[in-house]
């Protein structure tokens, strides 16, 4: 589709209107040279006429008044001079195929494309004139007359759309004036210094980054456009770019839609995805002097998008998360895939250890399995505060909003930031027990809503959406084995004697097959939520030992706890007894009796060699000393005792005299 202009038809003027002064001036073809002559011309030829006005004269504006002859009133000769002198030359435009001609209007202001839609009907006009048996020329005339433009301009127009079909004429006459596009000079480091300062995320106004370029333009001599062409550069650079430059990489992200999930792919109990939340609210928590903040870590369906389960705790902690998901099997079964943060309370080795795409913390291959991985639970990480792969991000802003300000956490409430802290902020903290409670009741609420407006409820509440596919799907259930692996374990912990007890946190636990323990260290699994409920004793090899129940404490002067407690000491001692006979145990006299006899040892006789003697072998007096004989006495009396002992324990029976009693 051509743009170019023919050669044969005029081009626009720089200016169409001249005074007579000007038009003798110029002195043209077949026009008197002076002022005069030009006024009397004009009467001559009827061009003051009234019913001419605003086509071929014109009053003209501004200071001093007067007449202006429009140039098309001239003869050829003088329409020709002032075409040579006031022609606008134009840049032929490129040549572009209908479809490119079509793309290029759509990219137009619509201010464009009404003065397109203007000029095509001008020469729908004209054609209808022309086919109607009027001559072109006075067809041209009479539509400029009757839409007050010039003759020039409607044959620009034909001109422009000379080559196109009827159908692709409107592309054709879509005005091209770009405006002005004569670039200030400016230095390349002025603009370099002055974009990598605007260029912040600490976000400077552009005048302060003005006045800092200046003086450093004064002193380096660079060149400097003013004030407002800079600003305009700046804020002619890509959005993008200035995005992620002043503003982060968050904001650049929100700039590309959210992508939308559809959940109807999964069933209830499918797909779970987890996250932790901090509440606004002052609890005064058991063994801590000053008020917290509790943290819950939840647990929600995607598929319904209910509250599945959820624990509170001082901190969010790999404890935590291992409870709550412990609430989730017990209540409902095993899900099939996982959504966490990649944080490290939730990417730790004993809850998702063996992950193949666990990417926090080295992975061994003699890591141990961490409990989804041995649940057969397929973890996938999200990015921290995505909405869009968190649906629980969402419930959290909810509780915020509706359960944090409870009425019973009136004067409790700290506000969602430092900035909006409530005027009784901090004059009071709720206890425990009662803050449980209202969060306990605010969650089913939030569940049993009705009217949610999601694909999956449709005006339902979220436990309805939830059981109505919980239901009609098939639920992995873990046993009780499995359901022990999300108990928190102690590890190394001292079975005591005397009567094989278990202390732990201030209570104590105890059953029979403790005895087995004592002295020894044991693994021991428990709810820190449920401390009085039985805890499960394994070896510190892994074998399950058992469960033991807490021991309570009781008043000191209670009787039936006494009576109680005695009773269960008789039916345990009594019990022992039987067990003890059912080991058919034999006697200390059927022992003596079962043991073997040693034959009596045999007399030796003595030896026959001579031993020769030599030396003098008269006898002579030897002298004896006192002591000597009573120390001899003393140890042949010793062997005497020595004697009779051993023929005691020989034979029991035996009755032996001393003979000194018979003497």
């Amino acid at each position: 589709m051509p743009f170019d202009a023919s050669p044969e038809v005029k081009a626009p003027l720089r200016q169409e209107w001249f005074s007579a002064k000007e038009l003798a001036a110029m002195t043209l073809a077949g026009l008197p040279a002076s002022e005069r002559g030009v006024q009397l011309h004009a009467d001559a030829k009827g061009w003051m006429s009234s019913d001419r006005e605003g086509f071929c004269w014109r009053r003209r504006a501004g200071r001093g008044g007067g007449v202006e002859y429009h140039y098309s009133v001239l003869s050829a000769g003088a329409q020709a001079q002032i075409t040579r002198a006031m022609v606008v030359q134009e840049q032929p435009a490129p040549r572009l195929s209908a479809g490119e001609a079509w793309a290029w209007f759509d990219r137009q202001t619509e201010a464009k494309k009404s003065k397109a839609r203007t000029k095509l009907e001008a020469l729908d006009q004209i054609d209808a004139l022309v086919l109607g048996g009027v001559d072109r020329t006075e067809a041209v005339r009479h539509i400029a007359r009757e839409r007050q433009v010039s003759v020039s301009s409607i044959y620009v127009w034909t001109n422009a759309c000379a080559h196109a079909a009827r159908a692709d004429r409107l592309p054709c006459l879509v005005p091209r004036n770009a405006g002005s596009v004569v670039s200030a000079e400016m230095s390349p480091e002025a603009w370099t210094s002055i974009k990598s300062d605007w260029l912040r995320q600490s976000k400077p106004s552009f005048q302060a980054c003005w006045r800092r370029l200046e003086a450093q333009a004064a002193a380096e001599g660079w060149t400097l456009p003013n004030e407002r062409t800079v600003r305009r550069r700046l804020e002619a650079l890509p959005v993008g770019v200035k995005t992620l430059m002043r503003e982060g990489a968050d904001a650049l992200r929100a700039r590309i839609p959210d992508q939308e999930r559809d959940r109807a792919v999964f069933h209830a109990l499918e797909a779970v995805n987890a996250d932790g939340h901090t509440w606004d609210v002052r609890v005064q928590w058991p063994g801590i002097e000053k008020p917290v903040r509790p943290v819950m870590c939840a647990f929600q369906d995607l598929y319904s998008g209910k509250i599945l389960a959820w624990r509170l705790d001082t901190t969010l902690s790999w404890h935590a998360v291992r409870v709550a998901f412990g609430d989730l099997i017990e209540m409902y079964g095993i899900p099939s895939l996982c959504w966490l943060d990649n944080g490290r309370e939730f990417a730790n080795k004993r809850m998702t250890g063996g992950q193949a795409n666990r990417y926090r913390f080295k992975i061994q291959a003699d890591d141990p399995e961490g409990l989804m991985t041995a649940l057969g639970v397929k973890v996938h990480w999200t990015q921290p505060h995505s909405g869009q792969s968190k649906p629980i991000e969402r419930a959290f802003r909810d509780f915020a909003g509706d359960i944090a300000k409870h009425p019973a956490f009136e004067g409790a409430y700290t506000g969602n930031s430092p900035v909006n802290k409530p005027s009784n902020y901090g004059s009071r903290a709720v206890p425990l027990e009662e803050f449980r409670r209202v969060v306990e009741e605010g969650v089913r609420e939030h569940n049993a809503r009705i009217g949610r407006r999601s694909v999956i409820c449709s005006g339902r509440s979220f436990d309805q959406a939830f059981e109505e596919s919980y239901a009609a799907s098939g639920i992995r259930r873990g046993t009780a084995e499995q359901r022990r692996l999300w108990l928190l374990s102690a590890d190394a912990v001292k079975v005591r004697a005397p009567d094989g007890a278990i202390h732990l946190y201030g209570n104590r636990y105890w059953s029979e097959f403790l005895h087995a323990s004592i002295g020894k260290k044991v693994n021991v699994r428990f709810d820190p939520d449920a401390l009085h409920e039985p805890v499960h004793v394994y070896a510190l090899d892994g074998r399950y030992l058992g469960s033991a129940p807490v021991e309570s404490a009781v008043g000191f002067a209670d009787v039936e706890a006494a009576a109680t407690q005695a009773r269960r000491r008789k039916a345990f001692i009594k019990a022992t007894r039987a067990a003890v006979e059912a080991e058919r145990l034999l006697t200390p006299a059927q022992l003596v009796d079962a043991q073997p006899r040693l034959p009596e040892a045999p007399a030796l006789e003595p030896s026959r060699l001579v031993r020769p003697v030599f030396g003098n072998t008269v006898m002579k007096p030897v002298l004896v000393d006192r002591e000597e004989e009573e120390t001899e006495a003393t140890l042949l009396m010793m062997r005497g005792f020595e004697a009779q002992s051993r023929a005691r324990r020989e034979n029991p029976g035996l009755h032996l005299v001393d003979d000194q009693d018979d003497a």
